[in-house]
């Protein structure tokens, strides 16, 4: 690996090759803007009516869940900032203050774009397929019959209308619950009341009334995959059509449906928690009730009840947003199950390796490394060689990271069963993992019962490797054999992200990861890893060092050429050192599906770089980085993206590819992304992202079709 210091790469003013000074805020976007221009492309896919009905319906939901968790997360703390009077330290330079306004600004226009498409085209387009969301109103008698009889039994005894008055102050709502505000009029003194209902979590949100018949009992209402005359009403507009029985002896004069997003971000004081299990589950208490950032009204609430609740909640009028759809439509992803032809992609189902169809995978992966391309590849080997080695009575020792493992785990399920059987059981269980907390306490109170060795990290640390070992006794001596990813052990989600996978039994390799877990349960420190790049340790000065030595092989030889593949590119050490390389005449491909802060295509500086983002059908997840080095080429794949987070502050593992085979496989699979000429964008020096499109008779290429089919030949 090439040995050049982090020092040699810190930014210079430019002055001895006349160019600009690479700290100029010009050189950078915004990362709030650009994610949100990620965001647009998510949107623009939504509204591709090229697609199938019901995967439009599944990009807006993805959209606007992206936007919540924006505005819960990212929003909150520029906020945050402004209400403190912070400067940013950015090297954009963009103040709260404007970033609040430029965030506003675009949030509206995306919003606007997604609502037309709802209301003038895809709803539209559904009622033309028999999928009919319709209001009460327009319901026949005998709809609206079963539909009061469905309500009065089952709906109306869980609700709780709550009043608003000096000695009833308004109660605490809950991050993004669905919430009715009433203004109510008494019958004796006229007095104006206020109330609040919030409509409850727990009962589908989705009502599916029979046109032609009686449903068998209520409680047969809910999804309907087949949908056969059928209606659907969404819960809150039955609450609506029934709000006067919830207050008997007042008139309703006016109401709305409204939603809080709140801040989520918060930080655990590690050094102070006597035992991290705790603090997390008191994080996911508190984070119900975080400050608000935004407030979601319906387009039609009147301002006397909208200022109301701006008075109430401490609100500035800049943190409120009148929605003329369906609130928390995130949650439409629910009419992504109706089962009805045409409405969706057909499912594609990932080739399984051949190794993983013998009987003696560990005798193959012996002599073997294995890569898989996940979803082309089917994630099933990955859990089938965990599987085995519980199983396996010459298996002594699993070790393994747990990030995002997802419900019904047969991963977490395995390491309990390896236990049962008398393995040594280590699970790494990162209990920090946004949104995800609650699952992960779950499955480490399991693990922790069946007697697992059950590790919660590192303070300040969040443990985000994806790397498993197994330690197995065989006639030649103890072998160890290694899983390194760069996505999650959830096979749920490895049907729809992108990801890689390296199995082997490299002994540098599964060295390195033997290190790497001795640092996490122990106390070891100091390693000097033999292949692997490992943040916080090594990998910033690891990246950096490949770019520069990519800069002295062009330099010499002049076939300097880079591809950075991963989801965000943020870091201003790494952008700077690109930018030098560009200087120097280095080609680069980056394929950033997300932010981007680098600006490329500037004269002198980033001319040499090219920008692209894929967003497809499968969510673009991997990590690669592709080093020519002068024919040699070095190829890394793992778990880190290239920001301050991924590179000072977590725990991630990038490995080498070191088969020639494989190698190849990734340089064409790379290739064929920068080659993408149908869902793909390429991002300009203005920060304008321009959709890529086949130039006259030039091939159409579809770089996840070609992979799919290539893995179902």
């Amino acid at each position: 690996m090439p040995d050049t210091k982090l020092e040699s790469h810190e930014p210079h003013d430019g002055t001895d090759q006349g160019v600009r000074d690479l700290q100029c805020q010009s050189l950078y976007f915004n990362r709030e803007l650009s994610w949100l221009e990620f965001n647009a492309r998510v949107l623009e896919n939504a509204c591709d009516n090229n697609l199938p009905l019901l995967e439009q319906l599944k990009f807006l939901a993805i959209f606007h869940n992206n936007l919540d968790e924006f505005y819960m997360v990212r929003v909150a703390n520029i906020f945050r900032q402004y209400c403190v009077g912070a400067t940013t330290t950015a090297p954009d330079k963009m103040t709260p203050a404007k970033q609040l306004a430029e965030i506003r600004k675009r949030v509206m226009q995306l919003l606007n774009i997604a609502h037309t498409h709802w209301s003038k085209s895809l709803q539209p387009h559904l009622e033309d397929r028999g999928v009919f969301i319709k209001e009460c109103c327009n319901l026949s008698d005998k709809q609206k019959k079963f539909l009061q009889g469905f309500f009065r039994h089952e709906i109306y005894p869980i609700l709780t209308p709550q009043a608003i008055d000096p000695s009833r102050p308004l109660p605490m709502i809950s991050n993004v619950s669905l919430n009715f505000i009433v203004q109510l009029e008494g019958d004796e003194d006229g007095v104006y009341r206020f109330a609040r209902l919030r409509c409850p979590h727990n009962v589908s949100r989705f009502i599916f009334v029979p046109r032609n018949k009686e449903a068998k009992d209520y409680a047969s209402l809910g999804l309907d995959a087949n949908l056969r005359d059928t209606d659907i009403v969404l819960l809150e507009n039955l609450i609506e059509e029934n709000l006067e029985s919830l207050f008997p002896g007042f008139k309703v004069l006016s109401y709305g449906l409204f939603r809080l997003t709140r801040n989520t971000d918060f930080e655990i004081e590690e050094d102070e928690a006597d035992d991290l299990l705790d603090a997390v589950k008191d994080l996911i208490d508190q984070r119900r009730f975080g400050d608000v950032v935004r407030l979601e009204t319906t387009h039609g609430m009147s301002a006397d009840l909208t200022d109301f609740l701006i008075k109430k909640l401490h609100l500035k009028p800049v943190q409120v947003y009148k929605t003329k759809g369906p609130l928390a439509f995130a949650d439409m992803i629910g009419l992504y199950g109706i089962d009805k032809a045409g409405l969706k992609e057909e499912p594609f189902q990932g080739r399984m390796h051949p190794a993983f169809l013998e009987n003696n995978l560990f005798h193959y992966l012996h002599y073997h490394d294995v890569v898989l391309n996940h979803p082309y590849d089917s994630f099933t080997p990955v859990v089938e060689f965990i599987r085995k080695a519980a199983e396996d009575s010459k298996v002594v020792a699993i070790k393994q990271t747990l990030y995002r493992v997802g419900n019904d785990s047969p991963i977490v399920k395995a390491l309990m069963e390896a236990r049962r059987v008398g393995k040594q059981v280590t699970a790494v269980v990162e209990l920090k993992a946004r949104f995800d907390e609650e699952r992960n306490i779950t499955w480490a109170e399991e693990l922790e019962k069946a007697g697992v060795n059950v590790v919660y990290g590192l303070v300040g640390m969040k443990i985000h490797s994806k790397i498993c070992l197994v330690v197995r006794k065989e006639p030649s001596g103890v072998t160890r054999y290694v899983h390194i990813g760069t996505g999650n052990y959830n096979p749920s989600t490895a049907k729809l992200y992108t990801d890689m996978s390296l199995l082997t039994s490299n002994e540098e390799i599964c060295s390195d990861v033997t290190d790497i877990f001795n640092a996490i349960t122990g106390y070891a420190t100091n390693y000097k890893y033999r292949q692997l790049m490992v943040s916080p340790s090594s990998m910033r000065t690891d990246v950096l060092a490949w770019i520069q030595n990519e800069v002295e092989q062009h330099q010499e030889h002049g076939n300097g050429y880079i591809i950075l593949k991963c989801n965000q590119l943020v870091d201003k050490f790494i952008i700077r050192a690109l930018y030098h390389a560009s200087m120097a005449g280095v080609r680069i491909d980056l394929l950033i599906r997300g932010i981007c802060c680098l600006v490329p295509g500037v004269p002198n500086v980033s001319e040499n770089i090219t920008v692209k983002s894929i967003v497809g059908r499968f969510l673009e997840h991997s990590r690669i980085y592709h080093f020519h080095n002068n024919g040699d080429v070095k190829i890394y794949i793992g778990s880190a993206d290239l920001m301050p987070r991924n590179l000072d502050r977590r725990v991630e593992v990038c490995t080498p590819i070191l088969h020639s085979k494989a190698q190849q496989n990734i340089q064409e699979y790379l290739e064929s992304q920068i080659a993408d000429n149908q869902q793909a964008w390429t991002l300009t020096e203005s920060g304008e992202y321009v959709r890529v499109k086949a130039q006259g008779a030039e091939k159409l290429i579809n770089s996840q079709e070609l992979l799919m089919e290539k893995k179902r030949g």
